[in-house]
């Protein structure tokens, strides 16, 4: 496809729709980059700039056209040790490093990982992330009198009964609109958003990191860096496939995380934070109509314009308004069908995805989750195959001759099973091992094969391999000893 089709089909082909959907998106961003900002600890304008900056940056660079990529939830929680410990600074210096991390990883083209990711992980992620971010909303509901339940419960009411009169206008922004007139109208003594830091009445500002540039500095923000960076691509990633999904489109990954490094360097240097794709957001922008890179970039400078130049008005947005919403998008964010159909499910899928997500919410760290998910998922896919191996065996007419036939892959986890289905204190002539729908993949199962043949050997018993197909020919050459006189007298004086 040439430049100019190209151009025309990210930004032009759905104008209406886009802009409208990028009006919705802003809207439902701003409660969430405060939200957010207010998880990590720092004031709402980092996270709000951060969600501007990105949007903006990512809706020209990005490789998955349509999704929304801001301040989220994901990374916030990453950040909270780091600016407790060390401050902002630290903060934007590690938001530039990560930025630096994900440009290697779209370099190395390490969004095709993603394929080893199994669904189990992925809903584990998801319902982790959506527990996290309950779990970020109670210091909000600890200690309140009963006046922010009220506000609280009337904000999900609304969010949920509205849609039944109308969709055309987005249920959260009808939440923090009516909740926040009924504070003012009643005069309730109630937590606001400028309560909880500066809201930003100027635009963001081009500023270096204001710390030292030494190997201390690196020390403290490379593992912070490290995780925002593994997080973040995950989390893109995997909002990148769920809408390649719903719009039925493909999407560039390894451009998606390059362009995700892209807009958190240019992030760290307007004063924000990392961010990364909102699968919530993304969901809303698709539902909307936004289909383009202009709905991302319609999110981006709308928001700004609100922030800036309707800040006072936002100041006033009660706290329990942004819970009731938070509370709504882990609602949302959660998946329900997994639990439905934990007895359904293959017992080892149901374990990863239960693994991820309690050492998720135990470790406050995503990617440690998706590591232990990985992992499980990796075990039990080893076990499975291995258990697929057969081996039979039939003696010849003259009772001179025994064939064994092996059916299956050979590998460490099946290795043991290989050796177990030869009769070694058989007294015979000769044994025919037939390997031509079997295949060897590492040096395990060589070493297995090795064990086998020298073990008849040593009782006097001649050995045949037939059928061994290229590939496993190829390593069985390589690191096989059988058939080397020297490694085979070695082997049999060990």
């Amino acid at each position: 496809m040439s430049h100019k089709k190209h151009l025309r089909l990210d930004w032009l082909s759905n104008i209406r729709g886009d802009v409208l959907a990028g009006v919705v998106v802003a809207l439902a961003l701003i409660p969430e980059a405060i939200a957010f900002s207010i998880i990590a600890g720092v004031d709402p304008k980092v996270g709000l700039y951060a969600s501007f900056c990105i949007a903006v940056v990512i809706a020209f660079v990005g490789g998955r056209p349509g999704m929304i990529s801001a301040a989220t939830g994901a990374m916030a929680l990453v950040m909270v040790t780091l600016v407790k410990d060390h401050g902002l600074q630290y903060l934007l210096a590690a938001t530039l490093l990560t930025g630096v991390l994900q440009i290697v990883a779209g370099t190395l083209r390490l969004g095709t990982l993603m394929r080893f990711v199994s669904r189990s992980v992925v809903t584990g992620f998801v319902n982790a992330l959506a527990i996290l971010i309950f779990m970020a909303q109670l210091p909000e509901l600890i200690n309140v009198t009963w006046v922010v339940y009220a506000m609280v419960a009337g904000g999900l009411g609304l969010i949920y009964l509205f849609p039944y009169l109308t969709k055309a206008i987005p249920s959260p922004l009808v939440c923090i609109v009516v909740l926040t007139a009924l504070s003012l109208w009643l005069g309730l003594d109630i937590r606001t958003v400028k309560d909880m830091g500066q809201l930003p009445d100027s635009l963001p500002l081009f500023l270096f990191p204001d710390v030292p540039l030494t190997l201390e500095t690196l020390t403290i923000i490379f593992p912070y860096a490290l995780t925002l960076a593994i997080v973040g691509l995950l989390e893109s990633m995997m909002t990148a496939t769920i809408i390649d999904d719903l719009t039925d489109t493909p999407s560039n990954k390894s451009r998606e995380c390059a362009g995700q490094g892209v807009a958190n360097i240019a992030s760290g240097l307007l004063g924000g934070m990392a961010g990364c794709a909102m699968i919530g957001q993304s969901v809303i922008n698709i539902k909307s109509g936004g289909r383009g890179r202009l709905s991302t970039l319609t999110a981006g400078v709308v928001l700004l314009i609100m922030v800036v130049f309707m800040g006072p008005w936002v100041g006033k947005i009660p706290m329990a308004a942004l819970v009731a919403v938070m509370i709504m998008v882990s609602i949302g964010t959660f998946s329900w069908d997994s639990l439905r159909n934990l007895p359904k499910n293959p017992l080892s899928s149901s374990v990863v995805m239960v693994a991820t997500v309690v050492v998720v919410v135990a470790t406050h760290d995503l990617a440690k989750g998706v590591f232990v998910g990985v992992l499980l998922s990796a075990l039990f896919f080893a076990t499975k195959v291995g258990r697929l191996l057969s081996t039979t065996s039939l003696m010849s007419g003259d009772g001179r001759t025994r064939e064994y036939t092996v059916i299956g892959q050979v590998f460490f986890a099946s290795s043991e099973k290989f050796n177990a289905a030869f009769d070694f204190k058989e007294a015979i002539e000769q044994v025919r091992i037939d390997v031509s729908k079997a295949h060897f993949w590492d040096i395990t199962a060589v070493g297995a094969l090795d064990k086998v043949v020298i073990k008849f050997r040593r009782q006097g018993t001649a050995v045949e391999l037939v059928g061994m197909n290229e590939a496993s020919a190829t390593i069985v050459d390589q690191f096989g000893v059988h058939d080397k006189p020297d490694a085979l007298e070695q082997s049999l004086t060990h």
